[in-house]
């Protein structure tokens, strides 16, 4: 963490210094902004967190509700998503406050007594050659909690406004708010007046019922998996004695419950299956006591005792895999701009059951896909048709999910006995086991990914996925760190460049390399990173390029900390399978990689980043 930097300050350093909107930024709702968010859940919040960052752009984030979340049905977070939260500054708050999932264990029908479960077996959730991370679990209120406090810190002192409801847009073309929208407020003294706001663009995170989407003239296509499942968070006396593990608990009867532990040490999670819905009872298998479910749970769970004290939150819901028409305006008849004013996100484009914990997660890639787009675009950085890649990448990465959700849900629905191998549902989850912490996202060639041409320079960083951190040694103070951690939401693209074999200060190919990167590559776009092949005890600061060492903050100071070295038991170069001669990895600010080039190759990055940035010379 750094702070200091434009002067002693004795405060809170997660606070930063407010700027531009963020100067008296006022309370109510203005009349004209830059971006309206709908919606105040994990989509909403990480893309009004990473605007928030940039400094002269009017974001504000509307909430039907008149107060802030208090209980959420979400809980499940994802390694990928923990890295994402390392970048926004509270990761290690999360790890602290949420429950560790290490290992899924899986209960079946004991075979010398088949009315009784029995664990038959136990696999590792995430092997830890994925990431530094596990997965864990936590309330979303907790996780949006963590974001708003980012967005009050953030350079434009950004707060929710709750108690407005979206009504409708319409587009004036020619206008500098074209987007012209009818609110409705939902809360307070003045609860039912509407009233109109101008925006540049607008945002729908505003759940699987959005009224931004239905205002595009879409609809979520799909169908029901006729499985029915009531899924409650209880404190309970139990004697399972898994009580604190994710597993599956498949019965005799045919019905199986997915039991998720909850942060705390005593609150966990039931699904219980409640069976196949009989066509046409859509309706009436919603209403479904809640003494049923839990009288389901304790016949499942035989011979344990399930003596459940309190229910905190509890629903019953049918599986559906349904998924938007597009993700953003270009497909409604109510727009005609060639590039888009008008985005959904999270559960507006995409459902799915909630038993593989993905909704909340790639919800946030949603997000974080969108905003650092947008507010490159609005600081006049980037070209608009950046904003045509968010529905282009998020529209495969929706497709892949529902299909894997699908295979899931379906084999937990599925009795033990049924299944075509008794090890299909271990199986499926250990062989799937990347994709669902979010490490299979790979995102096509565009202007913002190149081609693996020169993937052979670092095999160990994918085109297209995102950034995989590793432990290196930071030359200025001796620390070993992970050098992804040093990855912060601040809008700028990260360049990390891989120097050749020679001793730091003798390489002919990094001074050139370094001297078109001074010109080239201004610090408020970019944040360099230096990786030395040497040990980070073997040379010092002075031998490094200035462009590594930028001037930051007010005094102009030095800073000191963007330059590695290799660890005695943790070499980079071979555990990411990085080329000897050298390499530049260049990463987009959501922490995918966007594109490899050789080290003595300025021409190949300059006509790349000039797609993004014109003009990056030569």
């Amino acid at each position: 963490m750094q702070f200091h930097v434009s002067g002693y300050q004795t405060g809170d350093p997660m606070t930063m210094p407010a700027q531009g909107v963020g100067v008296d930024r006022p309370k109510d709702l203005p009349e004209t902004m830059d971006v309206l968010i709908v919606g105040c859940g994990p989509a909403g919040s990480i893309a009004a967190a990473q605007l928030s960052q940039f400094p002269n752009i009017n974001t504000r984030m509307i909430e039907k509700r008149g107060h802030r979340l208090e209980l959420a049905n979400a809980d499940g977070v994802h390694s990928r998503t923990m890295e994402t939260f390392q970048a926004f500054g509270f990761a290690h708050e999360i790890y602290a406050e949420a429950h560790t999932i290490t290992d899924m264990t899986f209960w079946k029908p004991d075979p010398k007594k088949p009315e009784h479960v029995a664990r038959e077996s136990s696999v590792r959730e995430l092997p830890t050659k994925f990431s530094e991370w596990p997965m864990m679990l936590i309330t979303q209120t907790r996780i949006i909690d963590h974001f708003n406090r980012y967005m009050k810190n953030a350079p434009t002192r950004m707060e929710p406004d709750y108690g407005y409801e979206f009504v409708d847009f319409e587009v004036l073309e020619d206008d500098d708010y074209p987007v012209k929208v009818t609110l409705r407020r939902s809360a307070g003294d003045d609860q039912g007046e509407e009233l109109q706001i101008r925006t540049k663009y607008l945002i729908g995170a505003d759940g699987a019922r959005s009224n931004v989407r239905k205002s595009l003239g879409y609809r979520l296509s799909g169908n029901q998996a006729n499985q029915a499942w009531g899924v409650m968070d209880v404190l309970a006396d139990t004697d399972f004695p898994d009580v604190r593990k994710k597993c599956t608990i498949k019965a005799n009867n045919g019905r199986s419950i997915l039991l998720i532990p909850r942060e705390g040490g005593f609150l966990f999670r039931l699904y219980v299956n409640l069976g196949e819905v009989p066509e046409g009872n859509e309706r009436s298998v919603r209403e479904t006591p809640l003494e049923e479910v839990i009288a389901q749970a304790q016949e499942i769970i035989n011979p344990y005792k399930l003596d459940v004290k309190n229910v905190v939150w509890h629903s019953v819901y049918e599986v559906s895999h349904r998924i938007t028409d597009d993700f953003d305006d270009r497909s409604s008849d109510k727009t005609n701009s060639e590039y888009p004013r008008v985005f959904i996100t999270g559960d507006a484009c995409h459902t799915h059951s909630a038993q593989a914990g993905q909704g909340m997660n790639v919800s946030m890639q949603d997000g974080f896909n969108l905003a650092w787009k947008l507010g490159h675009v609005l600081t006049g950085n980037s070209p608009k048709k950046l904003l045509c890649t968010y529905a282009d990448e998020r529209r495969d990465i929706a497709h892949r999910l529902i299909e894997f959700d699908k295979q899931w849900s379906s084999l937990m629905a599925e009795s033990n006995d049924r299944l075509k191998d008794p090890q299909e549902l271990e199986t499926f989850y250990t062989q799937t086991a990347e994709f669902n912490a979010g490490y299979l996202t790979e995102y096509e060639p565009s202007i913002i990914t190149t081609s693996v041409r020169h993937q052979q320079l670092a095999a160990g960083y994918p085109i297209g996925r995102r950034f995989k951190s590793a432990q290196v040694g930071r030359v200025c103070d001796l620390v070993p760190l992970h050098i992804g951690h040093q990855h912060t939401a601040d809008g700028r693209w990260r360049v990390y460049v891989f120097a050749d074999a020679p001793a730091p200060n003798e390489s002919e190919v990094l001074g050139s390399w370094t001297y078109w990167a001074e010109e080239a590559l201004p610090p408020r776009l970019f944040d360099i990173k230096l990786i030395h092949q040497q040990a980070y005890t073997d040379f010092d600061m002075s031998d490094v390029a200035q462009v590594f060492k930028p001037k930051a903050g007010y005094f102009e100071l030095t800073d000191m900390e963007h330059v590695f070295g290799t660890l005695e038991d943790h070499d980079i170069f071979e555990e990411r399978a990085i080329s000897r001669d050298g390499a530049v990895v260049v990463v987009r600010p959501d922490q995918y990689v966007a594109g490899i080039f050789p080290l003595d190759s300025t021409e190949e990055m300059a006509s790349f980043l000039n797609g993004v940035f014109p003009p990056i010379h030569s």
